[in-house]
């Protein structure tokens, strides 16, 4: 009888000492965006980290460097034995167009690195995922790393350094970001007011399964791919999958029609649960955002669980990609259990 295949594989944990890459598959920084890396790097220098610095970072253009030039530097950092994590700057646009460059052969026969991050860094998050196994960490990049985390949550970190099982809870607020312009060393978010989960319909929710998701934005256009193959992936083992998603800035028919073309890719084939996290992308005249997501998967019969602190609206709620997850709505109790196993 052969030996079942992990559903994931786990890096090694992260100790202050080990080395932290940083480089930028999307857009670079230029300008007060700069500033705020550079002091986002003393941050983790601070806790005796080991930061090294790629070429890829000018913020003059749509990206940071052409897509070869950018995946190199990628696939390099990632196989590196030396650097034990990889987070970039921020997000950006277009890292559709590294997917296909980077050198899966050389990662495949690597040990798997810590990559962390969201928005556009969701592009490369899922298929590390899916295709090599490894876990990623959708949270915080690197501009946002400093910020304080509110009560009830983690900060990327603890997830990268410490075994689990790793609890987290409903913050109860929403905040925002200082603007670059504003304060370069903002450690503190800018609050906004209260906030919290909902699960769709009422009642209560006791679900377990493997995490994967992302951005809508820019996972939805990999559905149907072999970088976005979650189906396939969730074949791999016999265990559901909860499904995390999150609106940037489309507005609700574009976020509607990529979450049709995800649920015919097979995204939601095996999902116990969807949740989605608080987006202030726009409604339509005759669509909102909850609207989008009731037209694309009403007919799934799936529990969602509405405005989790999971992407463009801060705080951030770091997650694992390929963890198993635990989530329990019931009453005052909204919380989310990662186990890396």
């Amino acid at each position: 009888m052969s030996t079942p295949v992990p559903p994931t594989r786990y890096p090694r944990l992260l100790r202050p000492g080990d080395r932290i890459g940083v480089t930028s598959p999307s857009a670079g920084v230029v300008g007060a965006g700069a500033e705020r890396i550079d002091f986002s790097v003393e941050w983790l220098r601070a806790r005796g980290y080991d930061v090294v610095v790629g070429a890829c970072m000018d913020g003059s253009g749509l990206t940071s460097a052409p897509a070869e030039v950018r995946a190199a530097e990628l696939t390099g950092m990632l196989a590196d034995p030396d650097i034990a994590c990889v987070v970039p700057p921020w997000g950006g646009e277009t890292a559709i167009d590294l997917v296909d460059l980077i050198d899966w052969d050389l990662l495949a026969a690597s040990e798997p690195t810590w990559l962390v991050g969201f928005s556009d860094l969701s592009t490369v998050l899922l298929p590390i995922t899916t295709r090599l196994g490894w876990a990623t960490v959708h949270g915080d990049n690197l501009a946002d790393t400093p910020y304080a985390v509110p009560d009830g949550l983690l900060h990327w970190l603890d997830l990268v350094s410490g075994p689990g099982p790793f609890v987290q809870r409903d913050s109860g607020v929403v905040t925002d970001w200082w603007r670059f312009e504003e304060d370069t060393r903002a450690t503190t978010w800018k609050h906004v007011g209260p906030g919290g989960w909902e699960l769709r319909g009422g009642g209560t929710l006791d679900v377990t399964g493997r995490l994967v998701g992302g951005c809508i934005e820019t996972v939805g256009p990999l559905a149907g791919t072999p970088y976005g193959d979650v189906r396939t992936w969730a074949e791999r083992f016999d265990e559901p999958t909860v499904v995390y998603l999150e609106a940037c800035e489309s507005d609700a028919v574009d976020i509607c029609r990529h979450l049709h073309s995800m649920r015919l890719a097979g995204w939601f084939d095996r999902a116990a649960a969807v949740l989605m996290g608080s987006t202030r992308a726009p409604d339509t005249p005759d669509l909102t955002q909850r609207g989008a997501v009731e037209d694309a998967l009403g007919r799934l019969d799936l529990p969602v669980v509405w405005d989790l602190e999971i992407g463009h609206v801060p705080p951030h709620l770091p997650l694992v990609n390929g963890a198993l997850a635990r989530v329990v709505v019931d009453g005052d109790r909204h919380e989310v259990t990662q186990t890396l196993a």
